[in-house]
């Protein structure tokens, strides 16, 4: 069982997740309320930090519209599935949190902005309160210098599991 769970799984489970998105994605009508922000930012090349709340993550990655984008994804065995499963779109996770690795894993969204990335935090954090802002992404922003976009995605249609996650 530990080869499935520590082997196989690990590999197949974000494989999966990537074509049950783009499954998902091909069936839906997109309306896009409010972009002219990022698509200004777009059009110019110039990057900025997109925010949204844990629940509302699942298919950010279909509706990404820019070129170059830096995760803030945890340390936890969660966050490895989505940090492999968010690779298959191209973009790059940086792996930490408040609670794991939060200082290295700012260090690195600095540089990833300097390169150029738009950069991409949950900015509810791992333990909550749920949708309430905490001061990670305000200080990212304050050394990076870049402009906060709040982003969400909903659906008319939808099934709410555990943790606020819209499906």
């Amino acid at each position: 069982m530990s080869r499935l769970r520590d082997g196989i799984l690990p590999r197949l489970i974000p494989w999966l997740g990537y074509w049950v998105l783009r499954g998902l994605r091909s069936t839906m009508r997109i309306e896009v309320v409010n972009g002219d922000g990022p698509d200004a930012f777009w059009r110019t090349g110039k990057n900025f930090i997109i925010a949204f709340w844990h629940g509302r993550q699942l298919m950010m990655p279909a509706v990404y519209g820019g070129k170059k984008i830096s995760i803030l994804i945890s340390r936890h065995r969660d966050g490895e599935l989505i940090a492999r499963a968010v690779g298959y779109f191209g973009f790059h996770s940086v792996r930490g949190s408040t609670t794991r690795g939060g200082a290295a894993a700012l260090k690195q969204l600095i540089r990833s902005a300097r390169a150029g990335d738009d950069l991409a935090v949950t900015p509810d954090g791992p333990r909550g309160p749920n949708q309430v802002v905490q001061l990670g992404v305000m200080e990212l922003a304050k050394l990076t210098g870049l402009p906060i976009i709040p982003v969400t995605f909903g659906a008319s249609k939808k099934k709410i599991f555990g943790a606020g996650m819209v499906f």
